[in-house]
Formats: structure tokens, sequence, C-alpha cells
């Protein structure tokens, strides 16, 4: 079952306390104008997945925007570390958890010298595995919208940020065409570029393909995906892709923090493959399985019917 606000234990500018509780100033920098960077991972039976790595690309983003948060990335770690450990008792029969550590430049704007102290968050949640694990079967709808990526020259897509009214209106613009569908984004060239908080692969004559990180989210869960293909010995490339090269695919799939490795099945109403989630993509998601020491597709099938047990 979903759980209460009120029930996680987030750590929220120094002190520990229900998540229900936390309240972002309505002057917060953060609030205001999205001046903030996150990040945010998952466990696996309990225990988190590269959290460093997370945190790492965390601090990039700090760097990147100017926002000194008063400790040190190995204080995160830690921090994330203790709560799981306090939201551990929430987890649950099978289930894992989410954690999410967010930081904004604080109350003030203009000059930015004026702005802070930071404000600096760290809030953990169930994986909401019902949004998703039904579509290991029939696979994921992607649909390539109009509304596009942010420009390198705005906002460097590598920075993990808050400013995402694109994306909302992508997954809008997205249901619009297909009820089911996932947004796909593309950069100002044409090309595609990511989701809304997922990053896209394609697989043409055994290679796997994906965006270069020139105008994308440098995943987490990319990188585990091309870390694995190397092992499996899978021949991964990033280059520059069009609609063309997705319409005219063997398969495709997904990748984000929750759901792993996630088939797409349709593009833009087009079958993509035989219209069934591609051997690649399951063959990576048991590799993945086996390096977390977790059945994913169980375990996502098993979730969702406890967290939803009349859906």
């Amino acid at each position: 079952m979903s759980r209460a606000n009120g029930d996680y234990a987030a750590y929220f500018n120094g002190e520990w306390m229900p998540l229900g509780e936390v309240r972002i100033d309505p002057l917060d920098s953060g609030f205001t104008v999205g001046d903030v960077v996150f990040d945010l991972g998952r466990t696996f039976n309990g225990v988190s997945f590269r959290l460093k790595e997370h945190v790492d690309r965390l601090w990039r983003s700090l760097k990147f925007v100017r926002i000194d948060p008063g400790m040190s990335a190995d204080d995160m770690i830690d921090l994330s570390e203790e709560a799981l450990r306090r939201n551990e008792h929430l987890r649950g029969e099978a289930q894992d958890l989410t954690v999410r550590q967010f930081v904004t430049r604080g109350v003030g704007g203009r000059p930015r010298s004026a702005a802070g102290p930071p404000t600096i968050g760290v809030i953990v949640q169930h994986v909401q595995f019902g949004g998703f694990a039904h579509l290991y079967e029939t696979g994921a709808h992607g649909v390539i919208t109009r509304t596009r990526s942010h420009p390198a020259q705005t906002i460097d897509p590598k920075l993990k940020h808050y400013s995402r009214l694109n994306f909302n209106l992508a997954d809008i613009e997205a249901a619009d065409v297909d009820p089911e569908g996932w947004a796909i984004l593309m950069d100002m060239d044409g090309y595609l570029t990511e989701g809304t908080g997922y990053n896209v692969f394609l697989v043409s004559n055994g290679v796997i393909k994906t965006p270069t990180d020139r105008a994308i989210l440098q995943g987490i869960s990319r990188g585990a995906v091309l870390d694995l293909a190397n092992q499996l010995g899978i021949e991964a490339v990033e280059e520059d892709l069009q609609p063309y090269d997705l319409y005219s695919a063997d398969e495709a799939f997904f990748t984000g923090t929750s759901p792993c490795v996630l088939p797409v099945t349709r593009a833009d109403h087009r079958q993509i493959g035989d219209g069934r989630p591609g051997p690649v993509a399951k063959q990576l998601l048991a590799a993945w399985g086996e390096m977390v020491g977790v059945d994913i597709v169980g375990q996502a099938k098993h979730c969702a019917k406890l967290q939803h047990p009349t859906g």
C-alpha cells in the first residue's frame, strides 16, 4: 500500500521531521525561479544503488550553478543512508525506496550574493511500481513531442534541476497524442534527446544506440546499461539519432531510476520491431537483476499489486 507523506522521515535544513511537515519558504529561489538542483536514486532489497554516483552528479550540478551547500559530498551520502535507515521499517515486503536530495540557493534572489543560506533536503518514498510494472510485458508507447529539450546555450542538460516546465508540457502533449504515451524530446536540430526523467535507447542490427550527452542528462541508469552491455559483449554506441532511427529500429527501451530498463514497442503509433519487448531489453533486465540480486520484473509486478490491490 502507498504511504501518506507524514509517515516518512525526512531531513530538512539540519533537522529530521515527518515529510509532511517539510515546508519550503515561498520566497525561496528554488520555488520562485526553479533555482534548485537535485538527484534521485533507489534501493534494491533495501540497499542503495550507485549512491556515490548520484551524489557526485549532484555535486557537479552544485558546482556548475555555484551553490555552496556548506557540507561535503560524503556528508550527503551519510545523510542519504541515514534517511534510508530511518525509513527502513516502512519499506515492507519485497519493496524498495527512492532517495532524493535537493539543494536550493535559499531565500532571496537578486543580487545572487544576497540569497541564502541554502535550503537542503533529503526525502525518501516508496518506488511506485504501479506506473510501469505492466509495461515489461506490453512495452511502453513513445511519443516524439514538439516541445523540445532545453538547449545547452540556456540550461546545460547535464545539470539535474527543477526547471522542468518543458517536461510537464511534453508529458501533456504526449498524452494528447496517445493516452499511454511517454514523451520523447528532441533538441533544436531535430535529434532525439531524452524522456521526461528517462533516457532513450534503440537497437538496430544488434547494436545498442543512445543519444550523445551533448543534449541529455548523463543518466546513472543509462551508464549502468552501457556497463552491462560491455560485460555482455553487446556493442553500444552514442550518436546523434533522428526519429527515423527510432521508427526503423529493431527494438527500443527507456532507462530510468525506478524501472531500470523499460521496453518500448510503439512510437508515434508506429510499431517498433515486431511490436513486442525485444531480446536485448530482456537480456539487460536479467543482467541488471543478477547485478543487484533482485528479480526486477517479478518485484515490480508483485509490488504493484501490493500498492494498488484493486488496480
